[in-house]
This record gives C-alpha cells, sequence and structure tokens, in this order.
C-alpha cells in the first residue's frame, strides 16, 4: 500500500505547484516520498537513543525550517493523507528499534503530505513544463537524497 493514492497525489501536485502529473509517475513520486519519510523516522529513532528514551517523539524528527514551513502550507490545501495508509507502508519496512510516540503518530499525514509538496515543488523548479517527466522526478530524487 502506498502512502497515497493518485487521486490524492494528483490534487496535491494541482494544489502545490500547478503540475499535472499521471498515473505512470504516481508510483514513482510516492516511492521517493516513502523513502524520505523513512529516513527522517530513522534519523528520528537515532536521536531517542541518544536522548536515553525508549519511544520516539516528534522532537525527535530532524524537520528543518523548511519543511517546517511546507508542513503548515501543506495543511492550508485540505488535502491529508490517510494515517492508515501510512502505518500500512511502515509497516512493511524492517520494524523500527523504538515505536512511535502517539502524538508523533497523528502527524505522519501532515509529514508526508509536506513530503510530497516538497516533491512538486522542486520539480517545478526543475522544469518548465506543467507535465512531469520521468528526468525531473530522478533528478529531484538526487536532490532530496542530499538534502533530506
Amino acid at each position: 500500500m502506498a502512502i497515497a493514492g493518485f487521486t490524492k497525489l494528483e490534487a496535491l501536485f494541482r494544489k502545490a505547484a500547478s503540475l499535472d502529473i499521471h498515473k505512470g509517475h504516481a508510483k514513482n513520486i510516492t516511492e521517493i516520498a516513502e523513502k524520505k519519510l523513512h529516513d527522517l523516522l530513522l534519523a528520528a529513532e537515532r536521536n531517542a537513543n541518544i536522548n536515553g528514551r525508549d519511544v520516539i517523539w516528534e522532537s525527535d524528527l530532524p524537520i528543518t525550517k523548511g519543511l517546517q514551513e511546507t508542513i503548515i502550507e501543506t495543511k492550508k490545501l485540505e488535502e491529508e493523507l490517510n494515517l492508515e495508509d501510512i502505518l500500512s507502508y511502515l509497516a512493511t519496512l524492517t520494524p523500527l528499534k523504538y515505536p512511535l510516540s502517539g502524538e508523533l503518530e497523528a502527524k505522519l499525514p501532515e509529514i508526508a503530505g509536506a513530503i510530497l509538496v516538497v516533491i512538486a515543488k522542486i520539480i517545478k523548479e526543475i522544469q518548465e513544463s506543467r507535465a512531469l517527466n520521468h528526468e525531473a522526478i530522478e533528478k529531484c530524487s538526487k536532490i532530496l537524497d542530499l538534502t533530506l
């Protein structure tokens, strides 16, 4: 199960960056977002361990100022992701060493949605066309691997 279906992804990309996506691109985009969400959770797990806790708190996530601003912006788009879809995706991965706090778990749709919006905005900066292309998606993935 993906963290976002095509309809939700299409709406987010249109509202956030005026981009049109095709179903063929949806899988690549959601895989990038899922990987980045997991990367954030792995970093948070490390931070919880450093702080001597056995539960991952929201404050353990390495949320940058830009991502925090995008989380706020994403809330205004009124296209919230489904928590159950995100938890189903996370259940397919090797479990984290520590559980997520209830507060953090409740924020996962906002965080995952913001990651998708960041992807849309990066792609918008990379290409001039409204229609996505595979090259722009790959460049976006490389940029996110360097920065998130």
